[in-house]
């Protein structure tokens, strides 16, 4: 799948998905029964638990080893410059409060920057038993259950009335309430609106045909940076607001034919601001 791309791709690829394999083991394998928060973030229901610091830490050691001159920007703290032209952009527990309840839908996300584009991205579910990846013009893949690789293609897109259309809330009350408000326009619109936890998954669902649409505002780029790749390269539309990229104001991410109305319809009912 990677003939014809970058020769530094592969390379990249495979550490990434080594870094996430490992971590999502530690994670899964690690979890003590008396979890806890180690610091909250935006608000006290915002939290950070000592996994995911031990999971960035994995992660960046790791590739650290093999690439001492990349650069990093990890959610839990990791931030440097890098004199090689590639930035690693790290979730290292996407979905947080899932994991702290002993819910399922959590995951591992390492995309991989060059020159401020995401070329390689990694996603990997260790409670599904998949991992979802994708290199810049190689398309999406993913391994799970199935023997083998399976390539990834976003659905046939439905009528947006059909669509079914996941999101996600903030943490802070005054976003989350106007959050809710959006939903309840939109929800009438749609088939319905799943809410699953972890922005990563999310995207990667919409890659694999379990959804047709994605948004959500506030998210960072630690957040989507490896969905995001892995939703294009299976032939889904991303953007933020009309015209835009997608950014902490809004993501949005759906099949060609379901994205332009629902990225229009958020921006009706002003899905981006309180």
């Amino acid at each position: 799948m990677t003939e014809t791309l970058h020769p530094q791709y592969p390379d990249l690829l495979a550490l990434a998905r080594e870094a996430a394999r490992r971590a999502g083991e530690l994670l899964r394998d690690g979890r003590p029964a008396d979890l806890a928060v180690a610091r909250t973030k935006s608000s006290p229901i915002d939290v950070v638990t000592e996994m995911d610091i031990a999971a960035e830490k994995l992660i960046t050691g790791l590739i650290a080893d093999h690439r001492p001159d990349d650069g990093f920007l990890g959610e839990e703290g990791a931030s440097s410059g890098g004199t090689s032209g590639i930035r690693w952009v790290i979730d290292p527990l996407d979905g947080t409060v899932n994991y702290l309840y002993g819910l399922p839908t959590w995951s591992v996300s390492i995309a991989a920057e060059q020159d401020g584009e995401t070329v390689v991205a990694v996603v990997a579910a260790p409670m599904r038993g998949e991992t979802y990846h994708a290199v810049r013009g190689g398309g999406a893949w993913a391994t799970g259950a199935w023997e083998g690789e399976r390539a990834l293609s976003c659905r046939t897109s439905a009528p947006l009335e059909q669509a079914l259309v996941s999101t996600g809330f903030n943490y802070v009350t005054e976003v989350r309430t106007h959050q809710a408000e959006v939903a309840a326009r939109l929800i009438p619109l749609l088939r319905d609106i799943r809410r699953g936890g972890s922005a990563a998954v999310d995207l990667c669902d919409l890659a694999a045909g379990r959804l047709d649409g994605y948004y959500e505002r506030g998210l960072n780029a630690w957040d989507v940076a490896a969905g995001d790749l892995i939703a294009r390269e299976a032939g889904a539309l991303t953007g933020g607001r009309l015209g835009e990229r997608p950014s902490s104001d809004l993501t949005v991410a759906a099949t060609p034919g379901v994205f332009e109305p629902l990225q229009r319809l958020l921006e009706d009912f002003g899905a981006w601001h309180d």
